[in-house]
Order: C-alpha cells, then sequence, then structure tokens
C-alpha cells in the first residue's frame, strides 16, 4: 500500500469522534472538539476532555453557558488537562456567551460570513480562538461549508517533506487529514515506533535518539 494511501485511510478527528457534520449540531460539537485539540495539550488528552464533555451533555452554547466556569473546569480536569482547565474554562464560556450574543449560532456566523476569509476572521474574533484553531475546524469541513477552504498546514506539509510527498499530494484533502494526524498523534510526541507511516519517513525521532 502506498503511503498516500494510508493517509488516506487514517480518520479524521472528527469521524474518530464519532461526529457527522452533516448534522448542524455536530458541527458545533466539532467546533467544541478543535478549541480542545489546537489548546496545546497532547491531542489523546484533547479527545478524552472532548468525550467528557460529551458525557456531561455540555455539547452546546447553551450548555456551556449554563453550566459556568467551575464546572467547565471540572470536566476539563476529569479530562486530564490539569495545567490548563483554568485558562480553558475562560476561553470556553467566553466564546460560547459571545457566539450567542453576535451571532445566534455556529451556523448563522457561517451564513453572515461574505467568504472563506472572512469566515475565518469571524472565528477567530473569540477569544483564543487563532489560526491553529480555525485550520483543525475547517479542514474537516471543507466537503460540508463550501466556504471551509483553510490554507494548507504547517504540520500537514512538515510531515509531507519527511515522507518525501510533494505538492500534488498535498492537494488531496483527505492526505492533509492524515498528514495533521500523524503529526499530531505521532510526531509531537515522539511516538515514532507506533506510527502507521514509520517505515516511509525518512527522519523518525526514535532514529535520530539511535544514532
Amino acid at each position: 500500500m502506498t503511503v498516500r494511501k494510508k493517509l488516506s485511510r487514517l480518520a479524521g478527528y472528527s469521524q474518530e469522534l464519532g461526529l457527522d457534520l452533516k448534522k448542524e449540531e455536530h458541527r458545533f460539537r466539532w467546533f467544541l472538539a478543535s478549541i480542545l485539540l489546537a489548546g496545546g495539550v497532547p491531542s489523546q488528552i484533547a479527545k478524552k476532555a472532548y468525550r467528557e464533555f460529551e458525557r456531561e451533555g455540555i455539547v452546546t452554547p447553551e450548555s456551556i453557558i449554563d453550566a459556568g466556569w467551575d464546572r467547565l473546569v471540572e470536566v476539563l480536569c476529569a479530562g486530564g488537562y490539569v495545567v490548563y482547565d483554568f485558562a480553558t474554562a475562560s476561553k470556553l464560556l467566553e466564546t460560547a456567551s459571545k457566539l450567542k450574543e453576535r451571532y445566534g449560532s455556529l451556523e448563522n456566523l457561517y451564513a453572515q460570513a461574505r467568504n472563506n476569509r472572512d469566515l475565518e476572521k469571524k472565528l477567530q474574533e473569540f477569544k483564543g480562538v487563532g489560526p491553529t484553531t480555525v485550520d483543525t475546524f475547517l479542514r474537516e469541513l471543507r466537503s460540508i461549508w463550501e466556504k471551509a477552504r483553510p490554507g494548507l498546514s504547517p504540520v500537514a506539509r512538515d510531515v509531507a517533506s519527511k515522507l518525501g510527498l510533494g505538492d500534488e499530494d498535498l492537494e488531496h484533502p483527505a492526505v492533509e487529514v492524515g498528514l495533521v494526524r500523524i503529526g499530531l498523534d505521532f510526531c509531537k510526541g515522539k511516538q515514532c515506533f507506533a506510527c502507521p507511516v514509520r517505515k516511509e519517513c525518512s527522519n523518525p525521532a526514535d532514529q535520530q535518539h539511535a544514532g
């Protein structure tokens, strides 16, 4: 199997979390998960934290606001955030409140965006939601939202160079999603021993240490 096929077969994070992005309510859940994934913690902890929010039924702007700061901290702690829980709780609470006040819903925000650049700008109006969060969120929505057209992920480009992939390979959305998964799940934590494309990598971290 070619490396491109291996990458294409890797599920996106939204798919792994059981989200159907064709459903409106799942798109906000993916926004929540994207904030957690881009929060600076390992992806496994971010996914665990999201599942904790889902288990507690805190997966809408309204339920985040109703939960309040203390409850959000509890859920984040249960999900393993620890160091980042206070700041992340504030970020989630402020984002949910501002979204409700300014747009009413995530879908209304999208409808009001004039184009892809305006969509990205509107999403970055929220506290702590920067380019990484927006790229994470929009990357897996490209087949759903016409205005979801984020630029190529630097993570994907870096991993592609290690795997000997060219620009033509990066044009395939499924390949880019797979590259990001490899970068965040394996490269970032130096988990090369478990990486599904380790054999194709020109510079695995464990090989560096061995040398």
